[in-house]
């Protein structure tokens, strides 16, 4: 058994589609970071980042933070959707640090001065919708030819990347111009795994209207 602390957020999503995927089974223990509940001690000796989400397996006590970490310790644990030894899983670890490192980054603040900023910041606004740009035309050719990021085997990579970029259509950020990638949303979004994983804690909050620069 598994326990998922976690709160409606893309990095939240990506271990909750994983656990789906997987059929391991968990418990949801909803974090509302926005109620500042991150900060309370019992969560914070779990993660002393204040951060979802986290996960402590209940069958050797092991607590496990940062969402991508998490998909490697979950699919180590099922033997399943990353591969074990070799090349292709240091590809699939290099994919996973470079979502982690530019796709997340780059698509939250785009978000936070899109959505969330208390003031208009034209500058931010303009410089990280060109930044997701980039994202995704490099997204595109790392697609070209695959279905999937690591060829024609879907994976926590996958889990990884969709996560964002689902959340980034629900904020009304386009991708038609990179037909791989469309071809790939529409792929992993068909997984009924992927669906019931999105909805996890419980269902989605609204979102604030988009602002342009």
């Amino acid at each position: 058994m598994i326990e998922l602390f976690t709160h409606g957020s893309p990095n939240g999503h990506k271990v909750a589609i994983a656990l789906e995927e997987l059929a391991l089974q968990y418990e949801v223990r909803s974090v509302n970071v926005f109620a500042d509940e991150g900060q309370r001690p019992e969560f914070l000796a779990l993660n002393p980042a204040g951060k979802i989400p986290v996960i402590r397996d209940l069958d050797n006590g092991a607590v496990v933070t940062e969402s991508d970490a998490i998909l490697l310790y979950v699919a180590d644990k099922a033997g399943r959707l990353v591969p074990a030894s070799g090349l292709l899983r240091v590809r699939a670890v290099e994919l996973l640090f470079l979502q982690a490192s530019l796709q997340g980054p780059m698509f939250g603040q785009r978000s936070h001065f899109s959505l969330f900023a208390p003031e208009t910041v034209p500058y931010g606004i303009r410089r990280y919708e060109q930044q997701g740009e980039i994202v995704d035309a490099l997204v595109d050719k790392l697609l070209t030819g695959n279905e999937y990021f690591l060829g024609n085997e879907y994976s926590i990579v996958d889990i990884a990347f969709f996560s964002w970029y689902f959340a980034a259509q629900r904020s009304g950020f386009e991708i038609s111009r990179h037909a791989n990638l469309v071809a790939w949303m529409a792929r992993v979004g068909r997984r009924p795994a992927v669906q019931r994983g999105v909805t996890v804690p419980a269902g989605l909050p609204p979102l604030p209207t988009r602002r342009r620069a």
